[in-house]
């Protein structure tokens, strides 16, 4: 199959598996005759016959003889949705403790169930391409390859993030651009450059635990704000602690937060904007997530509507394309001159070959290509696990709807310790990441994060039944 045609037949797969995620199209929905797709999508009856059965083959629709194609039923009882956090509204020093290490070392071990840091599977990378890319430009930089690439970073790749940013709803030029070592890189270097230690940043609650770390290690304090699970921060919520609490910074993920998977609409994200704006906060946006969308298009992010340079928009390829290249991204705005002295002070300069790899890999098309399929591939691994946590564990648990992302936030029934579960899970060789891990104040005792990054296979049923097992024994 020639190269615009698979692409041809991943973009209708993509166009339907994001209307079924969204629900715009329903369990038992027909979904329009393959004559009428190819009318619709202006392509031949052959690719949407491929689209069909690659969206059949990921469990998302269903052929029925004589009758069509239909998005395929839900399984009965499908659990609700957690209810929105309530965290107390005041700020707090944050103790994450260690288990967020142990977390990923255990990512390593071969024999360990990886249910517990957000990591994709290898297999799902483009391993022999991006090996290719990156022995062709280590042949053509020569010394430059071997040398420091001082910030702001590789100007080739500057060039192709500030291209896809349209792609944003937003317009970014090469040199407003910094390239890091990572997302938590760009995240810390904004916290560096516009807190100092005793401030106060708020952050989402439930939140990533790499951020809270990242707050601890700065001494600073977190003031948690509410979340709704798909909707994302509670703005209003906001506002209102605003009102009586003097912050430093916000921090927050509008795009797929990480446990939640939640994606603020777009009045959300401006309502955002304009209370930080009034008070002249800046606003650290973390758009790590923002490509793993499963809907139709791209969400915007909270730097389109910024005219101040009050947002601080951060992301990575760690997520996306290849954790190992240890590849960020910061465009920081008003605080740029501040960003780049304490990037020279930190990591000094992000590696050389990674960057032109990427950013070669960016330019040929390649990652477009990639996303296209890994965004199904995530979609359709969420729901498949969704389904089997719901098989396995009581009826009275809750389970999160991810916008996007590969991760899935579950409430337990009330009585089950997941800081326990973890302890016993661990003895099955199971790893999970506990709610409290994602707290400043350690809340969430009955919640678990688990990673969806992994293709489905046997040992991850085997390992969900197990988990079903042990809940139950624990909410007796």
């Amino acid at each position: 199959m020639s190269h615009s045609r698979e692409a041809l037949y991943e973009t209708v797969a993509g166009k339907v598996a994001g209307l079924i995620h969204t629900g715009t199209l329903r369990p038992g929905d027909r979904l329009p005759s393959v004559r009428r797709a190819c009318a619709q999508n202006g392509v031949s009856m052959a690719t949407v016959v491929q689209a069909y059965l690659r969206l059949e083959n990921q469990g998302l629709i269903e052929a029925r003889p004589k009758s069509g194609f239909f998005v395929k039923a839900a399984r009965p009882g499908k659990p609700a949705e957690p209810w929105a956090s309530r965290p107390a509204v005041a700020p707090v020093k944050v103790g994450v403790g260690a288990l967020q290490t142990r977390l990923f070392e255990l990512a390593r071990r071969p024999d360990i169930v990886p249910f517990g840091a957000a990591t994709p599977g290898a297999e799902l990378f483009p391993v022999a391409r991006l090996s290719r890319i990156m022995s062709a430009v280590s042949r053509s930089a020569g010394g430059r390859g071997l040398s420091y690439d001082m910030p702001p970073g590789a100007e080739s790749l500057r060039r192709q993030i500030a291209r896809r940013a349209l792609d944003w709803g937003t317009t970014l030029e090469p040199h407003d651009l910094i390239t890091t070592c990572g997302g938590t890189e760009a995240l810390m270097l904004c916290l560096r450059a516009v807190t100092k230690p005793g401030d106060v940043v708020a952050v989402e609650s439930p939140t990533y635990f790499c951020v809270l770390q990242a707050i601890e290690e700065l001494r600073l304090k977190a003031l948690e704000i509410p979340m709704h699970p798909r909707d994302g921060m509670d703005v209003e919520a906001l506002e209102r602690c605003l009102k009586t609490r003097r912050i430093a910074a916000c921090l927050a993920v509008p795009n797929f937060n990480n446990p939640l998977g939640s994606l603020m609409p777009d009045e959300a994200k401006q309502r955002l904007l304009e209370i930080l704006s009034r008070r002249e906060i800046p606003l650290i946006e973390d758009d790590i997530y923002g490509d793993l969308h499963f809907g139709p298009q791209r969400p915007r992010v909270v730097h389109s509507w910024d005219r101040s340079g009050l947002v601080m928009l951060c992301g990575s390829f760690s997520k996306t394309l290849a954790p190992g290249y240890r590849v960020g991204w910061v465009a920081p705005g008003r605080f740029h001159g501040k960003v780049q002295a304490l990037k020279l002070t930190s990591t000094l300069a992000t590696g050389t070959l990674p960057q032109l790899a990427i950013a070669e890999f960016l330019a040929n098309g390649g990652y477009d290509h990639y996303l296209r399929s890994v965004r199904q591939t995530y979609a359709a691994q969420v729901s498949r696990m969704s389904e089997a946590l719901a098989a396995a564990l009581p009826e009275n648990v809750r389970l999160t709807r991810p916008a996007g992302g590969f991760v899935l936030w579950v409430e337990l029934p009330a009585k089950v310790d997941s800081m326990e579960l973890h302890t016993r899970a661990l003895e099955e060789k199971i790893s999970l990441a506990p709610g409290p891990l994602f707290s400043a104040r350690g809340s969430f005792r009955n919640f678990i994060r688990i990673n969806c990054g992994h293709p489905w296979n046997s040992k991850l049923q085997r390992a969900v039944e197990t988990l079903g097992v042990l809940v139950h024994q624990m909410s007796r």
